[in-house]
């Protein structure tokens, strides 16, 4: 059994897009292929099948190799809270809250995990394609990084070299970073990838020769700019840029709030992929809206709350950015706003965590749109979940019917306002997934009961509330990912607006998906030598 290494000059070079390319050209050659990645900092996830948490990377890179994503394929999430401190996932669960001092201790004792993970996914498939992290060349903090060159020697892996030229300095990158390794680090770095390239490569060879000449490692290949509809790496993505419309009458107009603490933005990926869609994600400092070249200010046609990691500190965010007002006059001139999770949760009365679940401790109210309140616990319900769309008034009508299918992963409960604090307590007492440190392992341990204490399980009912016809909120992440459903809405909000229908040919965004895997392993193969590739994978 084989493996092969992607690791990078710095992030966002494109690991995680390079991978999951390598991932679809060895599942095409006939090779049972698994992607994995030992530890991933992230605020966009997953719920895989069995209720367990994985970084979105992972999960594009299984669809990759035709698998179904599992949370084995990433051990280890780290979900940045603010103020160094991280939300620490081990298997798919949450194990606490750490600084980032105490986690640089405690990583060490997550090793064998990593081994023995490792080793059965080895032993059940040809190849493993894994992706590091960040850069292999942070010096300070090498003696404790488990996401490169450690996981390198556990897998006793080659590890080619990712470089991204578009942003400038790759030569100084790559030598750099290589000029950094140990001996022995510098010595399994078989390629270097070049990626991002604009422009015509026959002006470039001179250039690679002398890099080579340089390095003394084969550049494997020059990778162009591509425009491939792939989730991107999170936190990084240009999209968040975005901050004026299209100049275009026939579009519909969506704007996301850009939350501090944002999380799962990949739920908004597909409005990539339907026509005559404008997004706009509204910046600290930025209002709901945009102005035409004549002046006029133009609400949204549809507003969207997204997900947050830290609820309470962003809904106190958006009352003392001005935005909690505008996101207001909006609503009481019937504007469409949709919110998920988190910001589902900002729409009910109000949002309470005693535990310091969701960072500090605190209090604070919501829109009160919904009749609900959010307390939060220190157990994290995760779901995959499924469900049918009811018939509905306003611009939710005629949606009756559609299926809708997402997951679900909050620390926040629902609940009834009275004793909520004795509640709270009560469900911490009955909660199912206990996670214990023990010689260096973690161990899940889950006991079986038949009693619904509302903890975490592996699939659940598709639930969201709805008010006067133009307000909805659901903790389903994934809900425009339905492809029918969301085309139905936005026809609604374009006959509002006296719009013709758009129509589509998409069944499903697992076809879109598909589709955009195979032009990436297209791009990739055809620039970069695989005969070599091929080589250092087996040849060793």
């Amino acid at each position: 059994m084989s493996s092969i290494m992607f690791q990078g000059t710095a992030s966002n070079v494109g690991k995680s897009v390079i991978a999951a390319a390598v991932c679809r050209i060895l599942t095409q050659d006939g090779y049972s292929v698994v992607p994995f990645k030992s530890q991933n900092m992230s605020l966009n996830s997953f719920i895989d099948k069995d209720g367990l948490e994985m970084g979105r990377a992972q999960v594009f890179q299984a669809e990759a190799c035709n698998k179904i994503p599992r949370a084995y394929m990433n051990p280890i999430l780290l979900k940045p809270c603010g103020n160094h401190i991280s939300q620490i996932i081990v298997n798919g669960k949450s194990i606490g809250n750490m600084h980032s001092k105490e986690y640089q201790t405690f990583k060490i004792e997550l090793i064998p995990v990593l081994k023995d993970i490792f080793n059965t996914l080895e032993k059940e498939n040809d190849l493993v394609v894994i992706e590091g992290a960040g850069s292999p060349a942070e010096i300070n903090i090498n003696s404790v990084d488990i996401s490169n060159m450690k996981m390198a020697e556990i897998a006793n892996s080659p590890v080619i070299l990712i470089a991204d030229i578009d942003r400038g300095g790759v030569f100084a990158s790559v030598v750099g970073t290589l000029a950094l390794l140990k001996n022995e680090d510098r010595k399994k770095v078989k390629g270097v990838i070049i990626n991002k390239f604009r422009g015509n490569k026959e002006y470039f060879k001179d250039g690679i020769k002398m890099l080579e000449n340089i390095i003394k490692i084969p550049v494997l290949g020059v990778v162009p700019y591509y425009d491939i509809k792939i989730e991107e790496e999170d936190g990084v993505s240009s999209k968040f840029n975005r901050k004026v419309f299209q100049s275009k009458a026939d579009f519909v107009n969506i704007e996301i709030i850009k939350l501090p603490h944002m999380s799962n933005s990949t739920d908004f990926e597909v409005f990539e992929h339907i026509e005559k869609i404008n997004v706009r994600y509204v910046d600290k400092g930025e209002k709901i809206g945009y102005f035409d070249d004549e002046g006029l200010c133009h609400m949204p046609d549809m507003l969207i709350i997204p997900g947050s990691k830290q609820t309470i500190s962003d809904m106190k965010y958006l009352k003392e950015s001005g935005l909690y007002t505008e996101i207001d006059n909006y609503v009481s001139k019937k504007g469409l706003l949709i919110a998920i999770c988190g910001g589902y949760q900002m729409l009910g009365n109000t949002i309470e965590d005693y535990m310091g679940s969701d960072g500090k401790l605190g209090e604070i109210d919501g829109f009160g749109y919904i009749k609900m309140s959010t307390v939060f616990s220190k157990h994290k319900i995760t779901n995959q979940v499924e469900g049918i769309f009811g018939e509905e008034e306003g611009l939710f009508r005629n949606l009756e019917g559609f299926t809708i299918k997402g997951y679900e992963l909050h620390m926040g409960k629902k609940i009834d306002k009275n004793n909520s604090k004795e509640k709270v307590i009560d469900l911490e007492q009955k909660d199912m997934n206990n996670i214990k440190i023990n010689d260096n392992h973690v161990q899940r341990l889950i006991e079986d009961k038949e009693e619904n204490t509302g903890v975490s399980l592996s699939r659940a009912d598709f639930a969201y509330d709805i008010v006067d016809g133009h307000i909805l909120g659901t903790y389903c992440h994934g809900l425009f990912d339905n492809i029918g459903f969301t085309v139905a809405l936005i026809n609604n909000i374009r006959k509002e607006k006296s719009l013709e229908s758009i129509a589509t040919d998409i069944n499903s965004l697992e076809d879109i998906k598909e589709s955009e895997y195979n032009k990436l392993a297209n791009v990739v193969r055809k620039n970069i030598d695989m005969d070599s590739l091929y080589s250092i994978i087996f040849d060793r």
